[in-house]
C-alpha cells in the first residue's frame, strides 16, 4: 500500500523528476503528479508524490518547512477528498 503525499508551495519551475529527485532521497518514489492548470498548462505550485508509508512518514518530516527554490515546503499527508463532483465554473 503507498502513502499520497501533498506537495505545496513549490516553484513554478519544478518538474517531476525535480520532486523524483528530492523525494527519493527517502525512499521509492512510485509516483509523481504535478498540478497544472487546466486552461493555460501552467503549473500550480504544487502536487502529490506516492511513496511506502514509512518512506513517506520519513521524507514528510524531513522536508516539510525547507527551503526549495527559495520557498517554504508545504507537505503533509493527502486527504481523500469529500462531498460531490467538483463544480464548475462557468460564464
Amino acid at each position: 500500500m503507498v502513502k499520497t503525499i501533498y506537495v505545496g508551495n513549490l516553484p513554478y519551475t519544478s518538474t517531476d523528476d525535480d520532486l523524483r529527485a528530492l523525494f527519493g532521497e527517502y525512499g521509492e518514489v512510485k509516483a509523481v503528479k504535478l498540478i497544472t492548470d487546466r486552461d493555460t498548462g501552467r503549473p500550480r505550485g504544487f502536487g502529490f508524490v506516492e511513496m511506502e508509508p514509512a518512506e513517506a512518514d520519513a521524507a514528510v518530516a524531513a522536508l516539510n518547512g525547507q527551503d526549495y527554490g527559495g520557498r517554504t515546503l508545504r507537505i503533509n499527508e493527502a486527504r481523500a477528498r469529500h462531498g460531490g463532483p467538483r463544480m464548475r465554473r462557468t460564464g
